[in-house]
């Protein structure tokens, strides 16, 4: 049974092959952009960049921001972390989050 099944399935080897490569090269990329070394190096980068007067002040925090998130696992790139919801405020400015017992007065 082994040996028909692999004959029924030998067109989708090259798919197998290319699925199985396409993961050893995104986890290479990955440790890769991970990496103390390289983010090191573009820290290192940033600052010279900014020694020379190619970046501003505004510009190279924000692109220690990317790479230091990208070290720690912060936001993804592309993506902008967005302040948190809060719910709705009681009078006087001040939140009652805390959830109500049946049969207890606030």
């Amino acid at each position: 049974m082994d040996l028909l099944w692999a004959l029924l399935t030998l067109p989708y080897a090259p798919v197998r092959g290319l699925t199985a490569v396409v993961g050893v090269v995104a986890r290479e990329a990955e440790s890769r952009q991970r990496n103390p070394v390289n983010i090191r190096r573009e820290l290192e980068e940033l600052d010279a960049a900014a020694a020379a007067g190619e970046l501003s002040a505004e510009e190279r925090d924000r692109a220690e921001q990317r790479v230091l998130d990208r070290l720690t696992g912060g936001a993804r790139s592309g993506e902008r972390s967005r302040p948190a919801r809060r719910g709705p405020a009681r009078e006087g400015g001040v939140r009652d989050d805390r959830r109500r017992r049946p049969g207890t007065t606030a």
